[in-house]
């Protein structure tokens, strides 16, 4: 997970991951004398994704637009709709404006945005896509009741079980056109963290191998006293 956080640092929209922990008693501990206070250590549950925002980059390119806010674009792939915070569009030949794995970005309609190439595309905080100062069509910007139903598809994407948790329209979130969502992750923490769980794993190897030791010199010590 934190090796993941730190090679998708460079990523636009991605969203990092975190682990949630809950302590728990031992066998042994639960049967502790009364009056004393049984260890209780920490276990990692589960794993969540944090969807706290990053920061809204420059980029000068009019089709690169960033959601300041909560909310998603909405995108058609061949496995369904996936949602993306990642901004970084592009046109299609045919003037269709595509993410940058080449899927099509949706309006409010549910259909794909199709544009002149020839003309500039402008873009207003609520979506609104004109050319030549006439209304092309408007992005789609969704939310989820609950973020913790989506799952990740790729470096920035998410799905989610639309039966149970559709997206809703939302208008919590404004487009800022010309810039970029930066990934949500920390790498110096991510990466600071990483060296931790090394050293832990190469202590508890250490540990291992010298009860293995241990139980070795037992084995041949019984049976030189047995012989």
């Amino acid at each position: 997970m934190l090796a993941n956080n730190i090679a998708n640092t460079s990523a636009p929209g991605f969203k990092s991951d975190r682990e949630f922990y809950n302590l728990y008693s031992s066998t042994e501990a639960a049967g502790a004398p009364p009056g004393t206070a049984p260890e209780q250590l920490p276990l990692i549950e589960r794993q969540w994704t944090d969807f706290s925002q990053g920061s809204l980059t420059p980029t000068g390119n009019p089709l690169d637009l960033a959601l300041n806010g909560k909310g998603f674009f909405v995108a058609k792939s061949p496995a369904g709709p996936v949602y993306t915070r990642n901004g970084s569009f592009q046109l299609s030949p045919s003037g269709r404006l595509e993410t940058g794995d080449g899927y099509a970005v949706e309006g409010q309609d549910g259909q794909p945005i199709v544009v002149d190439i020839s003309k500039p595309v402008e873009i207003d905080a609520d979506g609104t896509v004109r050319q030549d100062g006439q209304d092309v069509a408007k992005l789609a910007v969704v939310g989820f009741r609950d973020t913790s139903a989506l799952s990740k598809r790729g470096s920035s994407y998410f799905q989610t079980d639309l039966s149970t948790m559709p997206p809703v329209p939302t208008a919590e979130a404004e487009i800022q056109q010309g810039k970029i969502e930066a990934a949500n992750s920390q790498p110096a923490e991510s990466a600071v963290r990483l060296v931790n769980v090394l050293r832990q794993f190469e202590s508890l190897q250490k540990a291992l191998t010298i009860g293995s030791e241990m139980n070795r010199q037992v084995i041949e010590e019984v049976a030189k006293v047995t012989s």
